[in-house]
């Protein structure tokens, strides 16, 4: 298989619900809930951006991110190594960065990442950036929370974000 032309996915069985991953160049390019409300928009905007057509497979990329998933929902892995590529907007882009350094088992505010990203005011923005990811998990977009501490949106669903936010916890 020529990656370089298409977008290699395969569907990961997590303990709560199952993930799309995709692979595009030897990086990880999506890691989305299939139950997602937002599922097809993400793969839409990943296939406008890339103009390369989804087939089922597997790559290096896509095994190990399978490992680190299943050692991430086992408890052993709070940090993941895989090669991450962003497919969005500069500010999405951004954004998604920040996210990458929110702690393990920690929350933060949508107010705070407008914040650290020398945008205060731009909390709404940030919120759909954050609703915008493409790599759940791996930029972890589950641990944004609002300013008075409520779990507010999630693409996989509340209960999904609380299922995260409870294993790190219990990991921390």
């Amino acid at each position: 298989m020529c990656e370089g032309s298409e977008i290699i996915v395969h569907n990961y069985k997590s303990p709560c619900g199952i993930l799309l991953l995709g692979s595009i160049d030897d990086k990880l390019c999506l890691c989305d809930w299939q139950v997602e409300k937002h599922h097809d928009k993400v793969v839409q905007r990943i296939h406008r951006a890339t103009d390369k057509r989804f087939i089922t497979g597997i790559t290096s990329v896509i095994s190990q991110s399978i490992n680190e998933l299943d050692e991430y929902f086992s408890g052993i892995r709070k940090e993941f190594s895989i090669p991450l590529k962003f497919i969005g907007s500069e500010f999405q882009k951004q954004v998604w960065k920040e996210l990458l350094n929110v702690p393990y088992g920690t929350t933060v505010s949508y107010r705070e990442i407008a914040r650290s990203i020398f945008k205060p005011t731009a909390i709404r923005a940030v919120a759909n950036a954050n609703g915008a990811n493409a790599l759940s998990i791996f930029v972890p977009c589950h641990r944004i929370i609002g300013s008075d501490n409520s779990l507010t949106g999630y693409g996989g669903g509340l209960h999904i974000k609380k299922f995260l936010l409870d294993l790190e916890k219990s990991h921390h």
